[in-house]
């Protein structure tokens, strides 16, 4: 029983890996969209103007590093490769660089949105009215159907925790460029050296503020925002 669980537990755990390497490469592709719509062709010049993953994917960010934290069970951050673009290419500067940053979360938003729905829908079809109120542990011993719907979830609390996790305002996050309404003109070319380095600092933090000071916000930020807004969208 034992090795069966652990089986399907790492089976899961790679399937989580495959919904965050979608989520993530269109979260990417939002980006580029954007910026494509606001002017600047940098993302479709260099083949990054498609929602194919392989565009997309970061051997670190997509693969090992979600796949690390689901086997661990720490939840399913996760990034691709970042989406390069010219602010001096952008119609409208202010406005158009939060826009382009802000059509990434925006993506997995909607990719949770369609999920839910694909979700909701499947079980109100396959149980009728008491779909409308059952729990997903209600399922388990449903074969294949309780699979199936398992992965729907995950996809959903995937896209949930990506948005909201790159909202948050450090840099290079998506959540930092919201600053760009305030940051005066003069301090923008500092950001940009700085957001080139940035993640490999942002995730060092992230894991050893919890360990060094048992305070753990961006834990906390997740349940709030990403695990409140999935179980709304859920219904359970």
């Amino acid at each position: 029983m034992l090795a069966h669980l652990d089986f399907m537990e790492i089976v899961l755990s790679v399937v989580s890996v495959l919904l965050v390497t979608l989520s993530a490469s269109l979260h990417e592709f939002g980006h580029a969209y954007m910026a494509h719509r606001c002017g600047d062709d940098t993302a479709k010049e260099q083949g990054r103007l498609t929602p194919n993953p392989l565009a997309h994917i970061d051997p670190f960010g997509s693969v090992l590093l979600p796949l690390m934290l689901s086997l661990s069970g720490l939840g399913y951050i996760a990034y691709a490769k970042p989406v390069p673009y010219n602010p001096y290419r952008l119609r409208n500067r202010r406005r158009d660089e939060v826009l382009v940053a802000v059509a990434g979360p925006l993506a997995n938003i909607i990719q949770a949105l369609v999920g839910a729905i694909v979700l909701r829908l499947g079980v109100s079809l396959v149980y009728g009215e008491l779909g409308r109120s059952l729990p997903m542990a209600y399922l388990y011993d449903d074969g294949w159907r309780f699979w199936a719907f398992l992965v729907l979830q995950l996809y959903v609390e995937v896209n949930c925790s990506l948005a909201f996790f790159n909202l948050l305002p450090v840099p290079p996050l998506d959540g930092s460029k919201l600053l760009f309404f305030v940051l005066p003109e003069r301090y923008r070319p500092l950001y940009y050296r700085i957001q080139h380095y940035a993640m490999p600092v942002t995730l060092a933090v992230i894991w050893l503020l919890p360990e060094l000071t048992g305070v753990d916000p961006v834990g906390w930020w997740l349940d709030v925002t990403a695990g409140s807004f999935s179980t709304l969208l859920l219904g359970w």
